[in-house]
């Protein structure tokens, strides 16, 4: 029999760790293969790890709510043929050709590393204390014994010692051969500066606090809650954020799709709402304005090569979620129309991949489909600008003809342009939106699709 490691796959650039959220699979059960072994998330989307070989599952190496990093064993698999972990060390040793002065260092290495494991790192304390095995393997890593391991206040669930926790404890743990030297130390140093003026540190904000009454329901925020609240606070204090409003006549649009959409939907197998036709907009608008298609990064600004448009969907649970279409100003309209189409129906059926709501460089809402007419999105970080368009309704307007002026039904929306200030100054914020509607009111009613 063989032995497969399930690891945990990478998940695009940006994305080193997830949290195990749900065993699919329990040990002893058979597994197929492309099934679904674990459901996991990062902080941008929910996903499941599929199985690569058909076999039984032996080992579950995480728990749930586990962090793991991204390329660990998270299971293991039990597989019909010859066992692939049979090879031993001196094989490959010979396989290698290593010079025997290589080989003297790589033994002094491994004594060493022995020595310094005084206490072997166990999944469970005697205290009852959980370690995760990226934890044991950073505290075997770096020579922490059992019982220093023990002494790290943990602020993970139940106490559990995170990532975080070990790490930050490795870094004051150099300076000093006691655990509770960084602080005698600290204390030291300020005595020590008698002669300096004591800065008073503003203690941070305090939220107000809430009363509950018999009858009120306390919900739990779900994970994915919790991250969009942080991410857009954290927005809020990094840009400046400003917005500028312009009212656009998408008559002839709503005209030209009542005319063609049946036909399109005959010839693509595709519904055709207004959403391609504006994204397509903003797209070759974008492009005549690149740098609205920036990010600031310390005091550099980066100038992004590729157009990839975030189109903010509504989850089933009532949380947003931001699928990305890339090189948007190369598609047309059908492509464009099933590449909104895709992406809308899948984040609606949480199928989306982690590759599929990463690399944005802006980012357009829909506030519309909701009845709002207009809205002030915040920016999705680290973009520096998001489109909101709001509800297409009828309205009086003044048409302005050679014959003279009168009054008539048009179909107008607003569109809200929120950008980072420092930045995007107001011209170029106003720009934008001016050639953005220009675009959309010189519509041809009569152009095929």
């Amino acid at each position: 029999m063989a032995r497969f490691e399930l690891k945990l796959p990478k998940m695009g650039e940006s994305v080193a760790e997830a949290t195990i959220t749900s065993w699919l699979k329990e040990v002893g059960d058979t597994i197929e293969l492309d099934e679904a072994v674990v459901e996991i998330a990062t902080d941008k989307v929910d996903s499941e790890v599929p199985s690569e070989v058909e076999g039984t599952l032996v080992e579950i190496l995480f728990e749930k709510d586990a962090i793991v990093a991204v390329g660990d064993t998270i299971a293991v698999i039990e597989t019909e043929g010859e066992d692939s972990s049979s090879t031993n060390i001196s094989s490959t040793v010979e396989k290698s050709s290593i010079e025997e002065s290589q080989l003297k260092e790589v033994e002094k290495t491994i004594e060493k590393a022995i020595e310094v494991k005084n206490i072997p790192i166990t999944k469970t304390s005697d205290s009852g204390r959980f370690y995760s095995p990226l934890v044991r393997n950073i505290a075997e890593t770096e020579g922490v014994s059992m019982e220093e391991l023990e002494t790290i206040t943990g602020t993970g669930k139940e106490g559990r010692v995170t990532k975080n926790d070990i790490l930050g404890y490795l870094e004051n743990r150099g300076s000093s051969s006691k655990v509770n030297a960084p602080v005698i130390a600290n204390e030291v140093k300020q005595s020590q500066k008698t002669d300096t003026p004591k800065q008073e540190s503003k203690p941070a904000p305090k939220a107000a606090p809430v009363s509950v009454n018999g009858g009120d329901e306390i919900i739990e925020m779900s994970r994915m809650g919790k991250l969009i609240a942080k991410h857009m606070v954290a927005s809020v204090q990094t840009s400046a954020h400003v917005q500028s409003f312009i009212e656009i006549d998408v008559t002839n649009i709503v005209k030209w799709r009542s005319k063609v959409k049946d036909a399109f939907f005959k010839r693509e197998g595709e519904k055709l709402t207004f959403t391609p036709i504006l994204m397509q907009a903003v797209a070759s608008t974008i492009k005549k304005y690149p740098l609205i298609n920036i990010m600031v990064d310390g005091d550099n600004i980066i100038k992004k090569k590729n157009i990839n448009l975030g189109m903010a969907a509504a989850l089933p649970d009532g949380n947003l979620i931001v699928p990305v279409i890339k090189n948007a100003d190369q598609l047309n309209l059908v492509g464009m129309t099933k590449s909104v189409n895709d992406l809308a129906t899948r984040a609606r059926n949480n199928a989306l991949k982690p590759d599929e709501i990463q690399d944005g460089t802006y980012t357009v809402t829909n506030v519309g489909s909701f009845g709002s007419v207009m809205g002030t999105p915040i920016i999705n970080q680290p973009q520096v600008a998001i489109l909101a368009l709001g509800a297409i309704r009828k309205v009086p307007a003044v048409i302005e003809t050679p014959e003279g002026d009168f009054i008539g039904i048009r179909q107008k929306m607003f569109v809200s342009h929120s950008y980072d200030h420092r930045v995007v100054n107001g011209a170029l914020g106003g720009m934008f939106i001016k050639t953005l509607k220009e675009t959309l009111e010189a519509w041809d009613v009569n152009q095929d699709f």
